[in-house]
């Protein structure tokens, strides 16, 4: 990446050769140089949010910046990027967006995220360490900025207006209101399940701000808890990619004797599974990770991964996310070990399956979805 202090070599977690998409895009290069261009002092506490890969505070290392993010990976992207370029350990601040922030920001930078909920969490969390002379500075591609991103700067921080975009992408230029009224914070949010999905019907879901689907049971997961594997005893059992952690709460109640390992690389849906199944007062024995899918997991521990891969990254539409979880599951799991997969018709997970496993076995199957089943051999 080119920004206005060098050359710069950034890699995305975890690293493949064959990956051939950027840790960074126009929108980062452009927010560097309006830092530049306009000498906008980083002094005091710079914050940067939502900053994908680490690309936006590894070129701002020199003025020791905070970096909060809802991804492990990002967090791991980011250590290895600044130990690329030599940047030393501590120069920057590595913070969740489950961690409190900082008390005051002089630089506020935004990488607008997908999810509007959580851009408003974060902005709620962030305004109170905001003050009159802030400077706030978003920046996202033209099709991640919308009207509604645009008033809830308005809203949130104070009068707000965007530039002109270049390469497809767009600031937006904020003026901290310290006298502005601000809306409670609606994150997390709770709701009841509806009934008819299982063991977990009535039971309540707690959702943090970022995590797919937050206000209301997604279809795909409402099929899948229709079609979960049978069996009780002690079983280890694993819920990958666990969202706010209904499936693996739904496993746990249906038999209080398994040992449910919830693992996500989302910190907010870590957060949210573990509510989850704080709220319902599950009994027996559950485990809750972030980290990079099964990695850590030792070979042959697990009886049944439950699944359902995302295909994004971002923006952009990718199934390495659903290849590194399959293969990490076969690793993980016992010789007998089933992993079960929710996911679209047309993704043809079943090829992957076959690959991987040498077997594939459809499960359920509806106009949109399909459970599929893979053993271990």
């Amino acid at each position: 990446m080119t920004t206005p202090w060098g050359e710069l070599a950034l890699t995305r977690f975890p690293e493949d050769p064959r990956d051939r998409l950027r840790a960074w895009d126009a929108s980062d290069e452009y927010l560097l140089r309006h830092l530049a261009e306009q000498e906008i002092p980083l002094s005091g506490t710079v914050v940067v949010v939502g900053d994908r890969w680490g690309a936006l505070v590894t070129a701002l290392a020199a003025h020791r910046p905070v970096q909060i993010t809802d991804s492990y990976l990002t967090q791991e992207a980011t250590r290895a990027n600044l130990a690329r370029h030599g940047v030393e350990p501590g120069a920057v601040r590595l913070l969740t967006t489950q961690d409190p922030p900082p008390g005051r920001i002089d630089v506020l930078l935004v990488r607008v995220p997908k999810s509007l909920a959580l851009l408003e969490d974060q902005l709620l969390r962030l305004a109170p360490a905001v003050h009159e002379g802030t400077v706030v500075v978003g920046t996202g591609m033209v099709k991640e900025i919308h009207t509604s991103t645009l008033q809830l700067f308005e809203r949130i921080l104070g009068p707000t207006r965007t530039s002109l975009a270049e390469k497809k992408a767009r600031l937006i230029f904020c003026t901290p209101d310290p006298s502005l009224e601000r809306p409670a914070n609606p994150w997390p949010y709770t709701y009841t399940l509806p009934d008819g999905i299982g063991a977990v019907s009535g039971h309540t879901v707690v959702n943090h701000a970022g995590v797919f689907c937050a206000d209301r049971l997604d279809i795909g997961t409402r099929f899948l808890l229709g079609h979960l594997p049978g069996g009780r005893g002690a079983r280890r059992v694993v819920d990958l990619g666990c969202g706010n952690g209904v499936v693996g709460t739904a496993v746990a109640l249906a038999n209080p004797e398994a040992d449910v390992l919830f693992v996500d690389e989302s910190f907010p849906a870590v957060a949210s599974a573990e509510a989850t199944y704080r709220a319902n007062g599950v009994p027996g024995h559950a485990e809750f990770r972030v980290g990079d899918g099964l990695a850590g997991v030792p070979a042959g521990s697990v009886d049944v991964v439950l699944n359902n891969p995302p295909f994004h990254s971002h923006q952009a539409t990718t199934d390495a996310t659903a290849w590194r979880m399959f293969t990490g599951a076969r690793r993980a799991l016992k010789p007998g070990g089933e992993l079960w997969v929710i996911g679209n018709r047309h993704l043809g997970y079943h090829v992957k399956l076959r690959r991987l496993f040498g077997n594939s076995q459809l499960v359920a199957s509806d106009p949109k979805f399909v459970v599929l089943k893979a053993v271990k051999k």
